[in-house]
């Protein structure tokens, strides 16, 4: 008998993938410095990398509860939503993009309004969000800002608008392009009332919104590296067949030229709004 038992070989079977127990989706790549940021840390900061200061996009409802007194936002007219007046079709019908963003979003439309207080003062306040159609101006947007106005006016109150767009809103073609008169018009009258009207320009705020209410404010404040002009900066160059300047429609760009009068990190936005109110 032998002493030591020759075994058949027999090859080995793959051993399953071992699960690391950490579910996707945790984590975010800051694409100003390269930092990999936890994302419950990036929410905390009000979507700020806590290393470089890069601002990620905001939502339009976090941000105007971020700025709130104890957090406490009061929503108005948030039952409002676009219809396809001109039956737009296009590529695809404009009936069929407002479904997809307000399934995206669980918005009706571009803009969040309401009031709330800043540093113990009652105001009016507005929000684009730039995830519902590129935070475009139509019909209903260009409404919920003159209500935020007329609100402002009625009830002498500061209006602040946080502006986030690309423009007014192609789909509706001349109805859109009204709203730039109409917002224009409802901050003359709260003007001549004496009241305030501070803009924040956030990235991007561009075209039709640009060149209407968003460049009327009696202060002008905007995030750090928030892309801000009219038309894009390929056109602008291809028309003029010249170089432009570096950092062209940037917020430090403007700043240095006195389009806007400050510039504010999301984390110093709330104490920011509430000294300018005590000052207007």
């Amino acid at each position: 008998m032998a002493v030591f038992e020759r075994r058949k070989y027999e090859p080995r079977k793959e051993a399953k993938p071992r699960a690391r127990g950490v579910p996707s989706g945790l984590w975010t790549k800051c694409p100003g410095c390269g930092e990999v940021i936890y994302k419950q840390v990036l929410k905390k900061s009000h979507q700020v990398c806590p290393k470089c200061e890069h601002h990620f996009p905001l939502g339009a409802r976090e941000r105007l509860v971020s700025i709130c007194d104890g957090g406490k936002f009061q929503e108005h007219d948030a039952k409002m939503e676009a219809v396809d007046v001109l039956q737009f079709k296009g590529v695809a019908s404009y009936a069929s993009k407002l479904k997809a963003n307000r399934k995206k979003t669980g918005m009706p439309d571009a803009m969040v309004s309401g009031t709330g207080k800043i540093g113990g003062r009652e105001v009016s306040l507005g929000a684009m969000e730039f995830a519902f159609l590129g935070g475009s101006m139509g019909v209903v947007v260009g409404e919920k800002v003159t209500r935020t106005i007329e609100r402002g006016l009625a009830k002498k109150m500061p209006v602040i608008i946080f502006s986030a767009s690309g423009g007014a809103r192609m789909y509706e073609g001349m109805f859109s392009l009204m709203q730039m008169a109409k917002t224009s018009g409802a901050l003359a009258k709260l003007g001549a009332a004496g009241l305030p009207f501070i803009s924040v320009l956030t990235n991007p705020t561009m075209a039709g919104v640009m060149a209407s209410f968003a460049s009327l404010g009696d202060m002008i404040l905007a995030e750090p590296k928030a892309m801000i002009g009219f038309a894009g900066a390929r056109v602008i160059r291809e028309t003029t067949q010249q170089e432009l300047p570096k950092e062209f429609q940037t917020s430090e760009f403007l700043y240095e030229h006195g389009l806007i009068d400050m510039i504010v990190s999301r984390s110093h936005m709330k104490e920011t709004l509430a000294r300018l109110l005590r000052y207007l």
